[in-house]
């Protein structure tokens, strides 16, 4: 009777166990097609690359947009030489003007002078994207600063009005990008004030989702609210995401950073982040910002902390009050491009003899052989399976640990999904033994490579790094500069270094604030820079040791120009 019973309750149990891993999320046909992706652009371009703004206030001319050489077959053709697949394109920032003749409002290109009202950015932007095999997307900012509905149940029809537009009207779209800013000042047909909105329920985000997939059946959703879309933010714009990043959320609940950055291990929604960053500091085109491109070593840092970390990366170029992008930036795209290129042209492991053990794989090169960069991927069709994994290369005989040097504690040698690149200092071993020491299901790996990177040297060309890369930087208006970082920590010091090529943008006077969560801030100090315009060196100012997340730099005045200008920038940490 015991012995049945026995039997009975782990017959119960191991049903139970299958049950559970037959409901395991995993990705969609949509999911699994953008995934493949890997790395695609953002496009910003609107009335704020005329009045060198980050967020219009909605009340600017639309006389303002006359671009002389706009061509978006010059973008498109960037874009896809820099290796995106694909163009998400701001159809409308927060200001609420739109780059397509809408229907629902005057507040858009069809008033404006260029091509006399009769132009369309997205419906050029789209055919330039088909014509250069790049998929195409549309952001649209649910926060309007110029509609004067904006906050009131009117508004809400009029969104999905102009979402329907964008969705009918211009072809396939693969993923519709929802902005997190919602609600403040705005112009709002000329009332001036701040409003409010509850952004879990005003946007009735159901509806329009419902909407969505009947219009666009391939179409994906980005957005990080309560209601859950297909994607997620990964808590940051300074292009990385958790070492951790399990492509896991739960189906509803506010989603905190650490979820956000890390996923959530046993989530019950498939819903991978997707990493955004910008090519140079701003999300639009400011002139002080042409020698601020991200390095190329910067930008093969974002690499490997996003795609090389299960998440894709969709890079933003600016456009230029020109029309097009500017050279520095395509430039810099394109090196950015060859040198994946030449770090992933050559797998080692496929000329090696693969020995496969339980979840163990010995990679045996049969001599020594020097190698940078491990790769692993699962078979994410079934779910994203491993937890933990160790690397371990032999080296003289004696096996020795590798560890991911793009992360500050612990190995880094966590969950793989899609696609894990480990970076190390050059070994020459002989063996490389991979061995998955954790995991919630029979681990599935579909593809192992190992590669020797070229080190990013003086003599490559683009790689110089300046302090600053290390850092995420950007205007929140002209005149303020956030900066901010990964994790909270302790500083004791800020530096800054003014332009050195001329005067203008120069701070002279200043304000410093400390936050570790954007919103309760501390005031460090305050003060001039003596002597900064005859003698631009660096500046330092100190202050009793203080955590912080992110940094607020206010120009309360500038040697000349309007908008603030720097050389490079530094924060001591202790």
């Amino acid at each position: 009777m015991i012995k049945k019973r026995f039997i009975s309750t782990y017959l119960c149990a191991l049903l139970l166990a299958m049950a559970m891993q037959a409901q395991r999320p995993v990705p969609s046909e949509n999911q699994l097609r953008w995934q493949d992706m890997e790395m695609y652009a953002f496009i910003h371009y609107s009335l704020n690359t005329y009045t060198d703004q980050e967020w219009g206030f909605g009340n600017e001319d639309p006389q303002l947009f006359n671009p002389e050489n706009l061509d978006c077959r010059q973008w498109a053709r960037v874009c896809k030489q820099a290796g995106m697949r694909g163009i998400i394109f701001t159809a409308k920032h927060h200001c609420g003007f739109c780059m397509w003749p809408s229907a629902y409002t005057g507040y858009s290109v069809k008033n404006s002078p260029w091509k006399n009202g009769k132009g369309d950015v997205v419906r050029e932007l789209a055919d330039a994207c088909r014509e250069e095999g790049l998929a195409f997307a549309v952001y649209l900012s649910p926060w309007d600063r110029n509609h004067p509905e904006y906050g009131r149940p009117a508004y809400v029809t009029y969104f999905r009005n102009q979402l329907r537009e964008l969705l009918t009207n211009y072809g396939e779209i693969f993923e519709v990008w929802f902005d997190g800013a919602n609600g403040g000042d705005g112009w709002y047909g000329g009332a001036n004030e701040t409003r409010k909105i509850d952004r879990t329920t005003y946007y009735q985000w159901p509806e329009t989702y419902k909407m969505i997939r009947e219009l666009q059946p391939k179409c994906l959703i980005w957005n990080d609210g309560s209601d859950r879309g297909d994607l997620r933010w990964v808590g940051t714009e300074a292009g990385n995401v958790g070492e951790t990043n399990w492509s896991l959320l739960n189906h509803d609940g506010e989603v905190p950073y650490e979820m956000l950055h890390y996923g959530v291990e046993d989530g019950d929604v498939w819903c991978p982040g997707e990493t955004n960053t910008s090519i140079r500091p701003g999300w639009f085109y400011h002139e002080t910002e042409n020698e601020h491109v991200k390095s190329l070593s910067k930008l093969m840092d974002t690499y490997y902390k996003s795609v090389g970390r299960n998440s894709t990366l969709l890079l933003n170029f600016p456009i230029a009050p020109n029309g097009r992008i500017h050279p520095n930036d395509s430039l810099r795209g394109i090196a950015f491009k060859k040198m994946i290129d030449e770090v992933f042209k050559e797998n080692l492991a496929e000329q090696a003899e693969i020995i496969r053990e339980g979840n163990t794989t010995i990679i045996d090169f049969g001599k020594p052989t020097a190698f940078n960069r491990f790769l692993a991927e699962e078979a994410i069709a079934k779910g994203q399976r491993v937890k933990k994994f160790s690397l371990e290369a032999l080296v003289g005989g004696k096996w020795q640990q590798l560890k991911d040097t793009l992360v500050d504690k612990g190995d880094g040698l966590t969950t793989i999904g899609h696609r894990r690149i480990i970076c190390f200092p050059t070994v020459t071993a002989t063996k490389l033994r991979f061995t998955i020491t954790d995991y919630k299901d029979v681990p599935i790996i579909q593809k192992l490579g190992l590669y020797l990177a070229p080190e990013l040297t003086a003599d490559i060309p683009d790689s110089g790094e300046k302090k600053s890369s290390s850092l995420h930087i950007f205007f929140s208006s002209p005149t303020q500069m956030m900066i901010d970082w990964d994790a909270e920590q302790t500083i004791s010091e800020f530096r800054y270094l003014p332009p050195q090529e001329s005067k203008e943008g120069t701070v002279t006077h200043y304000t410093l604030w400390a936050s570790t969560d954007w919103s309760n801030w501390t005031k460090l100090a305050s003060g001039e820079f003596s002597n900064i315009v005859n003698n631009p060196i660096w500046q330092k100012i100190r202050f009793q040791p203080v955590k912080a997340r992110v940094l607020k730099l206010d120009a309360d005045r500038l040697a000349s120009g309007e908008r603030m200008g720097y050389g490079d920038i530094e924060v001591v940490t202790e």
